[in-house]
Order: structure tokens, then sequence, then C-alpha cells
């Protein structure tokens, strides 16, 4: 479903144990999202296979590793190895840490543009907001990997931290690179809601019956809510 309003996209990340549950809450939150996020690092027995052939909403999928704040501690050639399966099996989107290393990185994006699917490369800090000289070196960064889309986000311990990501989204629109950027924990919430009202690309909120996947997720029916409030709809 997409947005009435022209804004950024929502996605709804759905993280569960098996494959069942995980299209199960997939299946509830497909009427409100425009895009679902398939966390791969949290399924036992991780194939993206049985997702795309369940959905019907694009779908993104992300196997985030351990250094990164995800659930995956195999070997990267095997952590990649399903984002590759991903590709093969029609995803939408793949979403690959600017850490990953150069060459892995560099084979994915090549593989999955030839495939047309869209490409996210993320940076993530669940502990603090580094300067602005420091975020607008990490856009830098990932712009250059020649990623479609750029994803930065922090944890906000202040208002301050929350100012500075949304700021980078100006930086962004003067190179042309689409970029997902809000901020994590209590004083975070706030721009997981104005992140798509002033140019962000994409949110991301938690199935309604779901605990989310990151700190200050919201419910996707709380986020449509306040869509809707903002928009007079």
């Amino acid at each position: 479903m997409e947005n009435n309003q022209q804004n950024g996209k929502i996605c709804v990340a759905i993280a569960a144990e098996s494959t069942e549950k995980a299209i199960t809450l997939a299946k509830t939150a497909e009427p409100h999202a425009d895009v679902i996020e398939i966390r791969l690092d949290a399924l036992t027995a991780p194939d993206p296979r049985p997702f795309t052939g369940a959905l019907t909403t694009p779908l993104l999928f992300t196997n985030r590793a351990q250094w990164e704040g995800g659930s995956f501690n195999g070997s990267e050639d095997e952590r990649l190895d399903i984002l590759h399966q991903a590709i093969d099996a029609g995803a939408a989107f793949i979403d690959i840490e600017l850490k990953t290393d150069a060459s892995l990185q560099s084979e994915l994006l090549n593989k999955a543009h030839l495939g047309n699917v869209q490409t996210i490369v993320s940076w993530h800090n669940f502990s603090s907001t580094p300067s602005q000289q420091g975020l607008r070196a990490i856009l830098q960064n990932q712009y250059k990997t020649g990623a479609k889309i750029g994803k930065i986000i922090t944890m906000a311990n202040s208002p301050s931290d929350v100012l500075r990501v949304l700021n980078l989204l100006v930086d962004a629109h003067e190179i042309g690179f689409p970029l997902i950027a809000f901020c994590m924990g209590p004083l975070g919430v706030i721009s997981r809601i104005a992140t798509t009202e002033i140019g962000g690309y994409m949110t991301y909120a938690a199935a309604d019956s779901s605990p989310g996947t990151a700190p200050g997720q919201l419910a996707v029916s709380s986020l449509k809510t306040i869509q809707g409030l903002l928009h007079g709809i």
C-alpha cells in the first residue's frame, strides 16, 4: 500500500525465530506497509525464498551481523551468501552494512544492480550520535559505495543529536542521494515521524503484535495514526 501523502515510505520490520511466525506477522502488516523488512538474522534457519512466495508487498532483506547490532554470528561469506540468495529469490531491496568488507560489499551491490534490486547501505550506532562532521563523513562514504540508498541510524542522548541526524537529509538532497535517517531511543521517536515529512526516504515501524527491532520503534498503526493527524486524514 502506497502512502497517500507525498512523503517517504513506511517499512514494517519483521523479526521472528521461525519462518512461519515471520510470514504471519508480515501478512498482518501488509495492509499498512509500503515495504516489509525481513530480518533474516533473527531466523533459526534463514531462507528468503518462502517470503517472496507468500507476500506481495515489496520485501527488504537484512541479515544483520552481530557487530552491527544484529543476531547473525556466522562467517561473512555465509552471511552475505544468504543475501545473494535473496536477490535470486526476487527481493525488492537488500541492506548491506557500510562496514562490510569492501570487496564482498561491491560484489553484492553489483549483483543487486544487475538484478534491478534496490540497495541500502547502512550504518548504525546503538549508543550515541557522532558529530555533524562525523555524520557527513559516513554519508559521503555511503555515497561512494555506489549503493542506491543510504541509511544512518544513531542513538539520541539529547535533542541536538536528533537535529544533527535529521540535518543530514539536507546534505543527502544536495548530492542526490536518497537517505534513511533518524534516531533510536525515547528522544529519537519524534525523528521517526519527522524524517519522512522532510525528505527522508523511509521510516521503520513494528508490526502491531510485535515488540519491534530497535529502541523507540513505533507500532505501525500508531505511526499511521500520527501521519493521518498531520495530514488531516
